[in-house]
Formats: C-alpha cells, sequence, structure tokens
C-alpha cells in the first residue's frame, strides 16, 4: 500500500481545506466591532512634507480615528535592521530603514503618510480622500548612477549620500589573470525590476483582549515569529501575550518576509489604543506602491579567457538599486554577487558593488532575490565569449564546470549566512547533458534548418545556475502522538503553498510507519510553536524539514520503549507497523499508538524515574552550511522578426534538489518558479519616469504571463544528496525562475543568427526587443563550430 512516505506523492493533506473553501485566510478574519483602514498615501516621490491636515476626514459620519506620525509618540520610530550585513572587510554600510509614517519628508511614491480608521473600508477610502497633505517636491534620484553624482538630490540628510552600502569582495589576482589572457571581453548589462505580484496581497488583523491582557494578529506572513518577537518588543509585551497567525497565504515570494511593514506595525498598535479589533487589506493599486519590489541593477563585467575558452578571472563592478530604505541589508546584492560564480571554476574573482538609495518602492528579496542578475551576467559572458572563440555555448560551459571531486568547494568570498561561499555537493556535467537529450541534440539544428525554409525562426538556449539554500539559523518542530492515534507536527513556518502540510507529514509518517493522512501539521502559528525564523530562501524542507526528522525519531525511540514496556519485551524484541508497536517474532502481539499515548500518560501510579510523559519531542535543525542546489534549464522559443512577438515552444529543467520528498510538489514548484521566470524574462517590467512616477501600476499595464504564454515545463531529476542534513536535502522553490532570463536571451539570438543581436538586458517586452531587432545590423561571419551538427555532442 502507497503510505505515502519520503520519495511517493499521496494526495496534499491541505488540498480538501483549499479546495473547498475552508481555508482560513486573513481577509475571512471577521471580528465583532471591527474597524477598517485606509492609508493616505505620497503621490510625490520626493518631497518637503509641511502638514497633513485631517479635520475634513474626521467630520465624514463613521470615521472613529486618522492617525499622523505626530501622533504616535513614541511608537514612531524607524524600523529595525532586518539582516545586518556581513563582516566584509571595508564594508561600507548607511542604515535607513522605513518609519511607520511618514515625517518630515517623503522618499517614494506610495509611502504611507495617515492612517484612518473607520467603521467601513468605503468610508475609510473616502475620508482618506479628504485628508490634506501640504508636500514641496523635491528633485528626484531615479537614475542609479547619476544617484550617486555630487550634485544628485540626497534622500537621507542625515547620510549626506545615496550610497547605502560599498563593498568589495574578491578571491585569487584578477590583475594576474587578465595579463595572461587570451581574450578578454566588457559588457554593460542591465537587469531591471518587477513586481511580486503574489494572488493575495498583503493584510493584517488584530485584536486586543484587554481581559486577557493577550494580542492576537493575523497576518499575511513569511516569518510570524519574528513578527511575534517584534511586536511583543515595540508595544511592550511579553512575547507570550502576543500571538501572531499566518494562516493560508496566497502565495510569498520573498515581500510577505519579516518586513516590519509600517502597516504590520500600526495596526496592532491602533487595536490597543482603539480597544477594537482593526484590519487592513492591501488592494492592488497599493501593492504596486507600498509593497516591496525585486530590484534594479546595472554590471559592468569583464572576462578573462585562455584560448580554449577557460575563465581565467572575472571582474564585476555593479550598482544595486535598494529604493527609498534598506531594511533588509545587503542580502540581494550579495547572493548575485555570490551566484555569479556559479557551478564554474573561477580562479579569479574581483566583484564591487554600491547599493543606491533611490526614490522608488524600497527592494527587499523576491523569488531568486539577486540570484537572478549573477547568473545573467554570467551565462551571458560565456555565451559572447563562445561566439568570440567558436566555440558552442554548451562547450564553453562543459570547460568550465567544477569537477565533481572538488567537493565540498570554498570561495573566497562571504556569502549572506556571513560564512565563505561553500559548495556542499554537486555534479555538473551530466545535468547539461541530460538537457541536451531531453531537447533532441542530434536532431535539433535539422528541426531549426527545416523551419527557417518555411520562414520561421527557432532557436534553443540553454544556460546552467547554482543555488544556496537551506541556510539557518534554525528551525524547530514538536512531534506528538496524541490519544486518537493521530500524529501532530508543529512548527514555527509560514507557509505560502509549499506543501508544507504534506512533505512535512511525509518526513514524519516515514519515521513513525503511518499513513500521510494521519498526521496533521500546524504552522505558522506562534501559540502552536514560538521558536524559529521562517520561510525564504528556499530553507523550508530543509531546515524545518530536517527538525520534523530529528523530533519523530526521538518520539519513534520513545515508542518503542513504551511499547516494549508494555508488550513485556525489550527494546530489541519490537518494531513499528502500520500505526502499532508489535513484538517482532510475534505480531500478534501489538499495541497501537493511541492506546500507547495513554500508558505514556498515567493518570494514576508511579512513573518510572528519568522518563518523560507522553509520545511528544521537540528538536531543532541549524545547519553550518547551506545546500547547494543546481541545475540546467534549456528553451527553445519562436521569433517573429517582424511583431519580436516569441513563443516559448518547449522549456525543460534538470535541476538536482537533492533527495525529493514528494515528486509532484517539487514538481509544482519547479512549474511555478519558471512561470515567474518568463514573466521576469519578457513581460513584467516596473516602468518610472524621470520623476519616479510608476507608469503601470495596474494588471491593465503591467504584463504577467498567463497559462497560454507557460509551456508545461519537461523535468528531469539529478541527485546529488546533501552531506549536511539527515535527509540529503536541497531548495528548489527558486529554482525554477533564476536563470530564465539567460536562457530566454540565447534562445532569441539563436534564432535569429543573421542578425549582429546581442541581449544585454532583461526585462525585455515585445516593443522594446522591436527596438533591439530594428538596431540590429546583419551579424558578422561567425566562426566555424566544430561540434555545431549535434549541439555540441562529444
Amino acid at each position: 500500500m502507497n503510505r505515502g512516505h519520503v520519495g511517493q506523492s499521496p494526495p496534499r493533506n491541505e488540498d480538501h481545506r483549499l479546495l473547498t473553501g475552508n481555508a482560513l485566510f486573513v481577509d475571512d478574519v471577521h471580528l465583532e466591532g471591527m474597524l477598517h483602514v485606509a492609508f493616505v498615501r505620497s503621490d510625490y516621490a520626493h518631497a518637503i512634507l509641511h502638514g497633513v491636515d485631517t479635520s475634513a476626514a474626521l467630520e465624514r459620519p463613521g470615521v472613529v480615528a486618522v492617525i499622523t506620525a505626530e501622533m504616535l509618540g513614541d511608537y514612531w520610530q524607524p524600523g529595525p535592521l532586518l539582516v545586518p550585513p556581513p563582516p566584509v572587510e571595508g564594508l561600507i554600510f548607511n542604515q535607513a530603514s522605513q518609519v511607520p509614517l511618514a515625517k518630515d519628508r517623503l522618499r517614494h511614491v506610495g509611502e504611507a503618510i495617515a492612517m484612518v480608521l473607520a467603521e467601513s473600508r468605503y468610508i475609510a477610502e473616502d475620508a482618506a480622500a479628504d485628508v490634506i497633505v501640504d508636500a514641496e517636491p523635491l528633485e528626484v534620484a531615479v537614475d542609479l548612477e547619476a544617484a550617486l553624482l555630487p550634485d544628485a538630490p540626497v534622500l537621507h540628510p542625515q547620510l549626506g549620500t545615496n550610497l547605502a552600502a560599498h563593498v568589495v569582495q574578491k578571491h585569487g589576482d584578477y590583475d594576474k589573470a587578465i595579463e595572461g589572457a587570451e581574450l578578454v571581453i566588457n559588457r554593460r548589462f542591465h537587469y531591471d525590476r518587477g513586481a511580486a505580484a503574489a494572488m493575495e496581497n498583503r493584510a493584517v488583523v488584530a485584536r486586543w483582549d484587554v481581559r486577557a491582557e493577550e494580542l492576537t494578529v493575523w497576518d499575511t506572513t513569511q516569518a510570524p515569529i519574528p513578527i511575534r518577537n517584534g511586536l511583543a518588543r515595540m508595544l511592550g509585551l511579553l512575547e507570550s501575550q502576543v500571538r501572531v497567525v499566518a494562516p493560508f497565504v496566497g502565495g510569498g515570494f520573498g515581500p510577505k518576509i519579516m518586513m516590519f511593514y509600517p502597516e504590520e506595525v500600526l495596526v496592532p498598535w491602533a487595536a490597543i489604543r482603539l480597544g477594537r479589533p482593526v484590519k487592513w487589506v492591501e488592494d492592488r493599486q497599493e501593492n504596486f506602491f507600498a509593497t516591496t519590489q525585486e530590484r534594479s541593477q546595472i554590471h559592468h563585467a569583464e572576462m578573462a579567457l585562455s584560448r580554449d575558452g577557460r575563465i581565467l578571472g572575472i571582474r564585476d563592478f555593479f550598482w544595486h538599486d535598494t529604493g527609498a530604505y534598506d531594511p533588509y541589508g545587503l542580502t540581494v546584492p550579495i547572493n548575485s554577487q555570490c551566484t555569479l560564480l556559479g557551478p564554474y571554476d573561477v580562479p579569479a574573482y574581483h566583484s564591487e558593488f554600491r547599493a543606491v538609495f533611490t526614490n522608488r518602492t524600497t527592494v527587499t528579496p523576491v523569488r531568486g532575490a539577486g540570484r537572478q542578475h549573477g547568473v545573467f551576467v554570467m551565462e551571458r559572458l560565456l555565451d559572447i565569449a563562445a561566439r568570440e572563440l567558436g566555440l558552442s555555448p554548451q562547450e564553453i560551459r562543459r570547460r568550465n564546470y567544477l569537477r565533481s571531486d572538488v567537493f565540498p568547494h570554498t570561495f573566497q568570498i562571504l556569502f549572506q549566512d556571513f560564512a565563505p561561499l561553500y559548495y556542499d555537493s554537486g555534479n555538473y556535467a551530466p545535468a547539461l547533458e541530460a538537457a541536451l537529450d531531453i531537447v533532441g541534440r542530434h536532431t535539433f539544428r535539422a528541426e531549426q534548418e527545416a523551419a527557417r525554409a518555411e520562414g520561421r525562426f527557432i532557436g534553443m538556449g540553454i544556460v546552467s545556475y547554482v543555488e544556496g539554500t537551506g541556510i539557518g539559523p534554525y528551525e524547530g518542530a514538536r512531534v506528538t502522538i496524541e490519544p486518537s492515534g493521530r500524529v501532530r507536527v508543529a512548527t514555527g513556518l509560514g507557509t505560502q503553498g509549499q506543501g508544507h502540510y504534506t512533505a512535512f507529514a511525509q518526513i514524519v509518517a516515514e519515521v513513525l510507519d503511518v499513513n500521510v493522512g494521519d498526521v496533521n501539521v500546524v504552522t505558522g502559528d506562534t501559540r502552536e510553536f514560538g521558536w524559529g525564523t521562517g520561510t525564504f530562501a528556499s530553507r523550508g524542507a530543509v531546515v524545518a524539514g530536517s527538525a520534523c526528522h530529528e523530533s519523530a525519531t526521538i518520539v519513534r525511540r520513545k515508542v518503542l520503549e513504551v511499547g516494549a514496556r508494555v508488550l513485556g519485551s525489550t527494546v530489541d524484541e519490537v518494531e513499528l507497523h502500520h500505526g502499532t508497536v508489535r513484538v517482532t517474532a510475534d505480531p500478534s502481539r501489538a499495541i497501537g499508538f493511541g492506546q500507547l499515548a495513554g500508558h505514556a500518560n498515567p493518570l494514576r501510579g508511579a512513573v518510572i524515574p528519568g522518563t518523560e510523559p507522553g509520545l511528544e519531542a521537540t528538536a531543532y535543525f541549524g545547519p553550518d552550511h547551506g545546500s547547494t542546489a543546481s541545475g540546467v534549464h534549456a528553451m527553445v522559443v519562436e521569433v517573429d522578426p517582424e511583431t519580436a512577438i516569441v513563443r516559448i515552444d518547449r522549456y525543460i529543467v534538470v535541476h538536482d534538489c537533492g533527495k525529493l520528498i514528494n515528486p509532484v510538489i517539487v514538481a509544482g514548484q519547479v512549474q511555478g518558479g519558471v512561470a515567474h521566470g518568463i514573466g521576469n524574462a519578457f513581460y513584467e517590467q516596473l516602468i518610472y519616469d524621470e520623476g519616479g512616477q510608476l507608469l503601470n501600476a495596474s494588471f491593465a499595464d503591467y504584463l504577467l504571463p498567463t497559462a497560454l504564454d507557460v509551456p508545461r515545463v519537461e523535468m528531469a531529476h539529478r541527485e546529488t544528496a546533501a552531506p549536511l542534513n539527515p535527509l540529503g536535502l536541497k531548495g528548489v522553490g527558486e529554482a525554477g525562475c533564476i536563470p530564465t532570463g539567460a536562457a530566454f536571451a540565447q534562445a532569441i539570438e539563436d534564432a535569429l543568427p543573421h542578425l549582429a543581436l546581442e541581449i544585454r538586458e532583461i526585462p525585455l517586452s515585445p516593443s522594446r526587443l522591436f527596438e533591439l531587432l530594428q538596431a540590429a545590423g546583419p551579424a558578422a561571419a561567425r566562426p566555424v563550430i566544430a561540434d555545431e551538427s549535434a549541439i555540441a555532442a562529444d
């Protein structure tokens, strides 16, 4: 019987509630006497705030209060630095965290100025329009490079500069590498902003129980425990007085991490001050201005190579747009800096970046969290070098992959976990060969020529990536066998659709030999489990899953010990079997877990000294290093050179995320990531004008890929077990979106070899690609590529 243990794909435990409409989302929370919130937000990208007149709003029937920064008193304070920068030698870091409500200065369109509380959201919205904001517009800093010029307007006068950070990291001797190079290429690359565009926008509901002296907050957060801890500190409460519940969340993708958004801070404060429950749900237009965004970066990158295509060194200078504030430290640009190295042997590396404050919405991690940018730069440099050297894109990658016998491998630069960049395991070349087999290495070029004869232009892109996953510091889990015989698992993670209720149940079910359907998982409720960090960086299965495994292993030992005692045997003489403990030599002598739970929690009699009551255990897992996932993405596109419309005909992913807990869930994560990546490559771009105004803040203007634009992903899995966790797991949640832009650019160029087209920017769009095609002249004669006919077959 398929019991749904690790490696199998049982029906998801959470789906019944989701499909029947019984899953709780924050907007489903309705409380008696609840007030509703609307925010007054800045129309200016940069301005001096002289005053806020709330008198007309307060006269509107149904309005209970209008809160401005001055009314917050000591509660008004800049938010915390959520992730400190790694201790890089020579680091310059200027902190400027967001504030609950703007005071004195406005720094981006959509920044919150005042909070209106009313009997309904409709009244609150109307009253928000009554508020008069007296602001004096200032010059804006929007252009990344210009924002650091001496005459640029400064966002944070106390800093005297728009430089948020300056970081230099290097290993090896790049100057020596370039002296011995036979080919040096350098290019400017631009990777622009996009929105996370989760299906469910952010939402917060808070209730203060004055008799119990307990604050309950329902929040669309990926990190309920840090939110609880922060709110308790700010409100002067014990952590035990604050309960944060992250129920079902309709997509997270990063911006719902432990941000301490103004709304998360203000709604609980108002609930306590007014003695009534308070609710705020972000509307879609607010989401474009008030929820953190993906990042814009400009790279000036250089690669030094030998004549046979070996990388000798890379130098990269880049600018990173952190937006108006930098509460998340340097996580995103550090990811870009480290991920650029990819699966390749890079003897010398010099990387330098400047994070820049601009009058745009704050940037924090969004699915991929800067890894896309590093991968795009590296993969584009390799493509350009291959063209110069007469090699195929696949062959130049083969020649530069790290060999499988060099792991674990360390680059002497610091990663976001403050430790040297560490690859725990990997085997890259077989993934490339598998992808080539799937795409049709011996037939594709013939298909391409036949298509061209028909006036159709198809091309293939194939790129590699690595992804640091499963970082610490730690997560925990509690496993309990209840008197019903069912198993309960509690962990502090929030969940946003990753299948945690099933994957964690599978891990525990395998250890205890029970059906997955008999394991109930609780996540995201600080009353149920109060220690942990959150769901981000593709770490849930690796870190929390390992904690579940450890807890279940302790419970298994307890079950065997109690079962052996009750059955009059020794531990060595009993075994677990389908929710029972039985004597191995005589299976008729058995006892179910439910009965056993009663024996483990006696109401009368003596307890054996040194034993613990109950069949329960809590354990924690904190890895020394993360787990390095990797893979190869290939896509086949058809390009219409007259309209610049691109259709993706095939998409292939060969990935290595270590041991699979649930293959169907993994496939869903990859498919969703690819959809996100395709949007990032060709559809989704936030367009700001020179005044810092966002021009496409609606789904009428901001393009998202639809089901018609995203092909079904053809998938293959390669397993290199992670050595640093008990299950050999690696993360997979972000892998689908990281290399997509690079593959897309290569495929378009491959489809149009008659044009001197070189794509150095992402995202594209039909209109932007049309401009590039119009500007591209005829291609120069290409060097002969020895293995062209077989797509780089050996």
